[in-house]
């Protein structure tokens, strides 16, 4: 009688490579990755940047599961992730240096290997959001493609998938680490990619348990000894587990809502563009109003300074803004960084002046006898666009402050440089409407020194006056009847000390006549200004057609319709800027009309003296001297820091926490490996021989037990032996049981063999094992159950 003939059953497809699977996993990743990719958006704010986290995600996705597919190498999928990212990162992330917005070009290729190593640091020193500008996406693409890549390869192929989800999560801290200094979205995107990675955990712990059970059942076989073909697979078993997750979900989500909604942050987060040291520092250079008096000099009052085109009506030309006045210069910044003026930032398109309310205007500046860092504007910036061969450099060396409207371009300007200005004029109140204005509660840098005489002179021009901007105006109705202009440069003019620190404004106000020039009297306005509670600084720039003692004229250009304004050395000037509650910083002039100044009246009397009897000697009098010299503003700021050792100091502390953090997490299992190690120093370093050699027998059967093996309640050693196997334990147990059992005491010599004996099978324990498997012996609890912490560490 024939035998009934057994069906073998096919090996099953390996579960990593089954459709289902990959597919699942891809989902899981794009989410998750969908919801890091929505942090960079603060910082690009373009649909290029979608296009490219699109596009990226979707070759990457592709790399990965060919890989496991068809079980590449590593090197050989970073070989076509490489080749992916010159392929797709011109087009994607330096779209300007693509042939038909397709295609890489040699010089897009450029730009992408140049960004790959200078992106990172030049995204840190741009305002936000960039856009596509220039190859600022370069680093968001690369991190995008590392993460999709690596992350699918090891949720495909990896004995711990869930370690896949690291890389959505890195993605994450990149865009909070790399963006703006305020949060967008932060409670909806920081839920919503917990809830995917939890959702893709739990996925794959279910996966996990769901393969193990199938492969169970494919071993099984029934009475006959036929293999059992069908297998129930069953639905989510992890129900449970995700209602569980989705209510700690809910919990967490609220209590962070609400938490944010009674407390909110009272400062912006800190990210790498908070401490990062600004390639522009407006402190490194002298104060521009510090050389206000070159420009009224003989050889320089009738050159050209600029020249503009269609520049409007009595509009002023900013040069810089300063807010911070330590009693000697008023300058750009404070040295603190206390000061928002003192941030400059590159600007990637365009400045966003939607709230500003005025006339948009164009113009185009041509550079004359002017040099010098600061840039030439004319209200509140929209974009500048440079003309000319330098046209790229100094673009590339352009640095804007919008709280300022400050522009700064690293190398200086020279003759001949041209550029083109977009800018918005706000509407100013007139002077009527001054004195309904109210101080805005705006942080400015403190006054170091108030200049002797500001306060009394104050005084005496507000009393009796309430409201802030009443209070305002007849502070300028008061400088403006006082004070007189004259520059002190020619002969006619009557005497004028140049500068603007503390002991020159004191004389501005104590003289009999208040004599001075812009420079003195914005000075003073400023200080004045900030006394009466109004947020204050000066502007210093050239103001043609508004300045009272002005030389500049207007022709009509080659251009047909375009008018050149001529700006001569003569229309410097410096004014003031307020800032208010309805109406932003707010342009006032407090410049004194043009008018004679009248002669000096003598104090007092000639007395005649009387005759004394002792002749007092004379007290020689202290220099003063006429001419105030720009300070060196360089040499007076405190000396920077080695940047070299603040890279090293920093990265130091940073080891230092990580190694403490990672120490506190470890710390349960350091305590495991310690109580093992204190244990086994006990047994070896018994007082007896026999003790010793019991130690050792018992040394070698806990590691078993952390090994995996499981003898049995209350086994003697040979059954012990007999459970882990070979010759060795076998052998080690009648030494042990002979030693213990025998009438006569055991010599050291045989206690040190036995103990050699042991360090041996503990060594061949691990040997057939991975890394990850000896880690889990070496932490492992089993051999520890029968232990209190009191007899652990006695002996």
């Amino acid at each position: 009688m024939s035998q009934p003939s057994v069906r073998r059953k096919k090996s099953p497809v390996p579960s990593r490579t089954r459709a289902g699977f990959i597919v699942a996993s891809t989902l899981m990743l794009w989410l998750s990755t969908g919801f890091a990719a929505a942090a960079l958006w603060p910082s690009y704010g373009s649909i290029q940047l979608v296009i490219m986290v699109v596009v990226t995600t979707i070759v990457g996705s592709a790399i990965a599961i060919l890989g496991a597919v068809f079980r590449w190498s590593s090197l050989m999928v970073m070989s076509l992730a490489i080749i992916a990212f010159l392929i797709l990162g011109v087009p994607l992330a330096v779209p300007s240096g693509a042939i038909a917005f397709v295609l890489p070009s040699l010089d897009g290729l450029r730009q992408l290997l140049e960004a790959s190593a200078l992106g990172w640091k030049q995204l840190l020193t741009i305002s936000l959001p960039v856009g596509s500008y220039q190859t600022l996406l370069v680093p968001a693409f690369m991190v995008v493609l590392v993460v999709v890549v690596i992350s699918l390869t090891v949720a495909l192929r990896a004995k711990f998938g869930e370690l896949g989800v690291l890389g959505p999560i890195a993605l994450f801290i990149f865009a909070i680490l790399f963006g703006p200094e305020f949060a967008q979205w932060p409670i909806q995107l920081s839920i919503g990619l917990t809830a995917s990675v939890l959702f893709w955990l739990i996925w794959r712990r279910w996966y996990r348990r769901r393969e193990s059970i199938r492969m169970l059942a494919v071993r099984a076989t029934d009475s006959s000894g036929v293999p059992i073909e069908t297998f129930a697979d069953g639905g989510f078993v992890g129900l449970r587990t995700l209602i569980s997750a989705g209510l700690i979900m809910a919990i967490a989500a609220v209590a962070s809502i609400g938490a944010t909604t009674l407390f909110p942050p009272t400062k912006d987060r800190v990210v790498l563009r908070s401490s990062i040291v600004q390639p522009f520092d407006p402190r490194d250079y002298p104060s521009p109003l510090s050389g206000f008096r070159k420009y009224e000099q003989t050889a320089t009052v009738n050159r050209t300074v600029l020249t503009i085109s269609d520049l409007p009506r009595d509009a002023r030309i900013r040069i810089a803004t300063l807010d911070t006045y330590d009693g000697i210069i008023y300058s750009v910044g404070a040295p603190g960084a206390e000061s928002a003026s003192g941030s400059f930032t590159r600007v990637p398109l365009s400045v966003d002046q939607s709230g500003v309310n005025g006339d948009r205007a164009a113009m185009t500046i041509t550079i004359g006898d002017y040099s010098g860092v600061w840039l030439p504007t004319v209200g509140d910036l929209v974009n500048v666009n440079f003309h000319g061969q330098d046209a790229s450099t100094l673009l590339g060396g352009f640095y804007f402050n919008q709280n300022s409207a400050t522009g700064a371009v690293v190398g200086g300007l020279k003759a001949g440089d041209k550029y083109t200005l977009t800018t918005v004029l706000p509407t100013e109140p007139s002077q009527s409407e001054i004195a309904g204005l109210r101080p805005a509660s705006v942080e400015m840098p403190p006054i170091g020194v108030v200049p002797d005489g500001l306060s009394a002179r104050l005084d005496a021009y507000v009393k009796g006056i309430d409201g802030p901007g009443q209070r305002l105006v007849a502070m300028l109705a008061g400088l403006r009847a006082d004070g007189y202009i004259s520059h002190g440069v020619g002969p006619e003019e009557e005497p004028s000390r140049s500068g603007h620190a503390a002991d020159r404004i004191t004389q501005l106000l104590t003289d009999q006549r208040m004599i001075g020039d812009q420079e003195q009297y914005a000075t003073t306005a400023a200080l004045m200004a900030r006394q009466l509670g109004f947020p204050a600084r000066v502007v210093f720039g050239f103001a043609p057609g508004t300045n009272p003692t002005q030389n500049s004229d207007q022709s009509l250009g080659q251009n047909s319709g375009q008018v050149e304004t001529i700006v001569r050395g003569s229309d410097v000037s410096a004014w003031i800027e307020v800032d208010t509650t309805d109406r932003g910083w707010v342009t006032i002039d407090p410049t004194p009309p043009v008018r004679p100044i009248p002669d000096a009246v003598p104090e007092e009397a000639l007395k005649v003296a009387r005759p004394q009897a002792p002749v007092q000697p004379n007290i020689p009098d202290v220099d003063t001297p006429d001419a105030q010299l720009p300070p060196n503003t360089v040499q007076e700021q405190p000396q920077a820091d080695n940047p070299v050792l603040t890279i090293v100091l920093r990265v130091l502390m940073a080891l230092g926490w990580s190694v403490l953090v990672i120490a506190v997490l470890l710390s349960p299992l350091l305590t495991i490996i310690a109580a093992k190690l204190r244990r086994r120093r006990l047994r070896r370093r018994a007082p007896t021989a026999i003790q010793r050699i019991a130690g050792g027998w018992e040394e070698f059967e806990d590691a078993a037990l952390d090994h995996g093996f499981t003898p049995g309640p209350s086994p003697t050693r040979i059954e012990v032996a007999q459970v882990v196997g070979g010759v060795q334990p076998l052998v080690l147990a009648a030494v042990a049981d002979r030693a213990v059992f025998s009438p006569g005491d055991p010599d050291d010599e045989q206690a040190d063999q036995l103990w050699r004996s042991v360090d041996e099978l503990r060594y061949s324990l691990d040997a057939d094992l991975t890394t990850w498997e000896r880690i889990k012996a070496l932490v492992s609890l089993r051999s520890l159950g029968g232990y209190s912490v009191k007899s652990l560490f006695k002996r």
